[in-house]
């Protein structure tokens, strides 16, 4: 029902900035909430930011609160991950998710939350 391709990493120095897009097929798009994880190698998948389809609301891990912004526009069907100050440590594999929300204005931080997942997107900061 819902398709998710990530784009928009890459390799940059720490400090600088990058922009992910996640551009969703479906026709009930703006009735989900949209997350971004991310997975470094060697550990588990983590929670990075989350949007609702109701207000929008917005949540952020303590590691990415400040420096990460997400964003949605549902006329284009796509959600963004603005990324700035750039750390070493936000290298991973990052993948944005959807999760079916009946009370739309519900943050969803749990992997097991969300319904459906993008294939990913490398994004390694270099020191």
């Amino acid at each position: 029902q819902v398709q998710l391709v990530e784009s928009g990493g890459g390799l940059v120095q720490a400090g600088t900035s990058l922009r992910l897009s996640c551009a969703a097929s479906g026709r009930t798009f703006s009735s989900y909430s949209m997350g971004w994880f991310r997975q470094a190698p060697g550990k588990e998948r983590e929670f990075a930011a989350a949007i609702t389809w109701i207000g929008p609301i917005t949540y952020y891990s303590n590691s990415v609160k400040g420096r990460f912004t997400i964003s949605r526009d549902n006329a284009k069907n796509t959600v963004y991950l603005q990324m700035n100050s750039l750390k070493p440590e936000d290298t991973a594999v990052y993948y944005c998710a959807a999760a079916r929300s009946l009370s739309g204005s519900r943050v969803y931080t749990l992997g097991s939350d969300y319904e459906y997942w993008g294939q990913g997107t490398q994004v390694t900061v270099s020191s």
